[in-house]
């Protein structure tokens, strides 16, 4: 059956790739007399994380606003990889970039994601995850992060496509919600099986064919 689709639009962070913020705030803490909450909040709940994601700073003076703020003994050089290093792979997202090969043949793709340019940079030389996007839409290029209408409007214009030829995945529920708002279809990624069972509902990808009963 034919779908009204064109372009799948495809979260970064806990869909692509996985991430623990906790993991930096953990190596942080023993270069500053701050709480560990404290320091949580600074790096990643921050106005100064919010203009580094929407590309308002460049990593350099990123780092000398954290260093001012938590008191960090800590330089420029030593910063990058306890800030960079807190993504790994999981069997989930290995299946979500294979699907992902198998979505390309149909469809146009792109990445959207809320990140800075340091971690960006730093998944692009580690990670193969981005070779089958036709684009990358990255708040600190656009200037905006999710949920402003205008990053989501920014992906679809790429494209020319209406709001309702777009599905978009996402790990976070108020950025699904966000984008149906805008009247784009969209479901909430929880695990891969999951995410293939929504694409069939949505004849985006074709069943799973399972063998017959009795046959081996």
């Amino acid at each position: 059956m034919a779908n009204k689709f064109k372009l799948i639009i495809v979260d970064l962070g806990n869909v692509l790739i996985n991430f623990n913020h906790w993991v930096a705030a953990n190596k942080f803490v023993r270069a500053s007399d701050r709480s560990l909450n404290d320091i949580y909040s600074m790096l990643f709940d921050s106005s100064f994380t919010k203009s580094f994601e929407e590309g308002k700073v460049t990593s350099e003076e990123f780092f000398l606003a954290i260093k001012n703020e938590l008191s960090l003994k800590m330089d420029y050089s030593a910063f990058l990889p306890a800030w960079n290093e807190i993504f790994y792979l999981t069997s989930d997202n290995i299946e979500v970039y294979q699907l992902v090969h198998t979505l390309k043949k149909k469809y146009k793709v792109i990445v959207l994601s809320n990140i800075n340019q340091s971690h960006f940079e730093y998944l692009k030389e580690n990670f193969r995850i981005f070779d089958p996007f036709d684009k990358i839409v990255l708040s600190y290029e656009v200037g905006v992060r999710k949920p402003d209408p205008k990053i989501y409007q920014y992906a679809l214009e790429l494209f020319s496509v209406r709001p309702e030829e777009a599905f978009y995945i996402d790990d976070r529920l108020d950025l699904v919600e966000q984008a149906e708002r805008l009247f784009i279809p969209a479901t909430q990624f929880k695990s891969f099986q999951g995410l293939r069972l929504v694409l069939e509902e949505n004849c985006i990808l074709d069943a799973e064919k399972k063998p017959a009963a009795g046959r081996k």
